[in-house]
């Protein structure tokens, strides 16, 4: 008896299955169709995305020999401009920041207006923002005033910031050379007295205090 059960059972499956295909036909037929064609478009997408990525690097290691060469820095400012408006992922703000750099090597200020560029670009992320006002600020610490200095280093400044140390670094030499002496012993004795400052910035702040300033009290000696 369970024998015969099971057959009646296994044909109104079957029963079942072909109504089912009967009346669905055109829809299982379009999913399967749609799983196949979504597999193969991913697959094509991935291999385009390879390709794109290999030819960036080509280009960009190119632009980075131009760059080596003295006498070819307007080509290779030209190569870096043209992965900065077309190359895929990362490649793009790689291609930004050596373009600045380059920029300065000829510009101060227009290499300092290309990293400000970045470090105002809301796309970029937050840290790679902070990277470029370092790199900007550093380009026009001889010439730009503590105010200006102040205001392109904001972000750095945060405590939060993994570059503040070098944003008070850069801030302090501006207020020296614009004779601020009382701003920038602050911020040179805080780099001294900071123990997550680097070693060697901090040697560069307790010596900068020797030189400038008799009156600043001793960074504590390292136990």
């Amino acid at each position: 008896m369970s024998d015969i059960i099971r057959e009646v059972d296994e044909e109104l499956r079957r029963e079942r299955l072909a109504n089912i295909w009967k009346k669905y036909r055109g829809l299982i037929v379009f999913a399967i169709f749609l799983i196949v064609a979504g597999t193969a478009g991913w697959r094509g997408y991935e291999y385009y995305s390879q390709k794109q990525a290999e030819a960036a690097s080509e280009r960009y290691a190119s632009a980075q020999k131009l760059a080596a060469d003295a006498g070819k820095t307007d080509e290779a400012i030209a190569a870096f401009k043209a992965l900065a408006a077309d190359a895929p992922g990362a490649y793009r703000l790689l291609a930004r920041f050596s373009e600045a750099a380059e920029l300065g090597k000829k510009d101060a200020k227009a290499g300092a207006a290309a990293f400000d560029a970045i470090a105002n670009d809301s796309s970029v992320e937050q840290l790679m923002r902070e990277v470029a006002s370092i790199r900007g600020a550093s380009l026009v610490v001889d010439t730009a005033d503590a105010a200006a200095m102040q205001k392109r280093l904001a972000p750095a400044l945060a405590d939060s910031s993994a570059f503040k140390h070098s944003a008070k670094e850069l801030l302090a030499l501006a207020h020296i050379r614009a004779g601020e002496q009382a701003s920038a012993q602050k911020l040179l004795l805080e780099l001294a007295f900071d123990p997550e400052t680097p070693p060697g910035m901090r040697n560069r702040a307790q010596r900068l205090q020797s030189a400038l300033f008799s009156n600043a009290p001793a960074a504590p000696e390292k136990k």
